[in-house]
């Protein structure tokens, strides 16, 4: 009897795994056409309104059986024992295999990064896995309760699963290569409006910036991490949309010896988490020209923000921190600024100033 019955179970995934959802669904509405003919013919009235009938074909062939529906009819009774039950019985566990299967394909997907996000826009994108680094550049960005609630795919080639699934807002994606076109299309590159490119070594985090460089919209934005200073300068010259940084360990080891404290205002400067952070603002377009002199009280009374300096784009080629009073500011300019929170630039009134 146990082999018989492993034989079905067998049988019937062969063909779960066969049937598609549109010949389960062809099927299930011709039993369904053939059990509401047949309760015609057995003049079962009180269950052929449309309504009524869906909620009992369910409720009945499902064996939940609430009773407030049922045949009434001798011939009524022999369709629902004979055809109706048996049938759909079948059938509904044909589709919830299906369903379960489906479920189980889309979640193994989901650990295992094979999954598709073409349909992405103005999405942030993280390229490479440090076990520990990569974290704390997630936590900060979700620390930020004033961001736009951009969608986050963490890019890699490794061969992991999901490292963090506990995170709703972020997506996994397992590439073959960072360079790669059709890799790079699986993710919405060209729709992207963030990318942070911290690969396994200089080498890969510099191939991809340049590949990268020309991909992405006119106004999105890449930042890349560098140990080595020598090629930030190198790529600065090649990619003026690619923002570098490097590590500034012994600038910081030198500005805490002799400025003690410098290291934790650094800390403090960077970190979302807790205390005053430094954001930027971009000045919308069609606003007049201002002076530092004018911006630098109202931010100050207005948003409790200390303005730092100016930029003439993102990537701040061209910075100016603590520039005099008279200095120019224009519709594009980007402000540098330390507030407890980011100051949207819909929030600032700009015909105020």
């Amino acid at each position: 009897m146990m082999i018989i019955f492993k034989r079905l179970v067998v049988l019937l995934r062969a063909h779960v795994d066969r049937a598609s959802w549109r010949l389960l669904c062809l099927i299930t509405s011709l039993h369904m056409g053939l059990v509401w003919g047949l309760l015609v013919l057995a003049n079962e009235e009180a269950l052929l309104p449309a309504n009524v009938f869906f909620y009992y074909y369910i409720i009945t062939t499902s064996t939940v059986g609430y009773g407030d529906f049922s045949a009434t009819t001798d011939f009524g009774r022999w369709v629902v024992a004979l055809i109706q039950i048996p049938f759909g019985l079948g059938l509904f566990g044909v589709l919830l295999g299906k369903a379960g299967q489906m479920a189980t394909f889309w979640i193994k997907r989901a650990m295992t990064g094979d999954k598709d996000y073409y349909h992405l826009r103005n999405h942030i994108i993280i390229f490479g896995w440090h076990p520990i680094r990569t974290k704390k550049i997630i936590d900060y960005i979700l620390a930020d309760t004033k961001r736009d609630n951009r969608r986050i795919v963490l890019a890699v080639t490794d061969t992991i699963e999901h490292p963090l699934m506990s995170y709703p807002d972020v997506h996994f994606a397992r590439l073959t290569s960072f360079t790669e076109d059709e890799q790079l299309s699986r993710i919405a590159i060209a729709s992207a409006d963030k990318v942070i490119i911290d690969g396994q070594d200089d080498d890969q985090t510099f191939t991809t910036a340049l590949k990268l460089s020309p991909m992405i919209k006119v106004d999105a934005h890449i930042s890349a991490h560098f140990q080595d200073e020598s090629k930030v300068s190198l790529l600065r010259s090649h990619c003026k949309n690619v923002e570098c940084s490097s590590a500034k360990s012994a600038e910081i080891l030198v500005r805490a010896m002799q400025d003690p404290g410098s290291s934790r205002v650094q800390e403090e400067l960077l970190s979302s988490l807790h205390g005053d952070t430094q954001f930027s603002l971009q000045l919308p377009l069609g606003v007049k020209e201002y002076q530092f002199g004018e911006l630098f009280p109202y931010f100050k009374a207005h948003h409790n923000a200390i303005l730092l300096g100016v930029a003439d784009d993102k990537s701040a080629q061209n910075l100016d921190l603590n520039p005099p009073l008279d200095y120019k500011i224009c519709a594009g300019d980007v402000l540098h600024y330390i507030a407890p929170s980011r100051v949207l630039a819909k929030e600032v009134l700009w015909q105020a100033i």
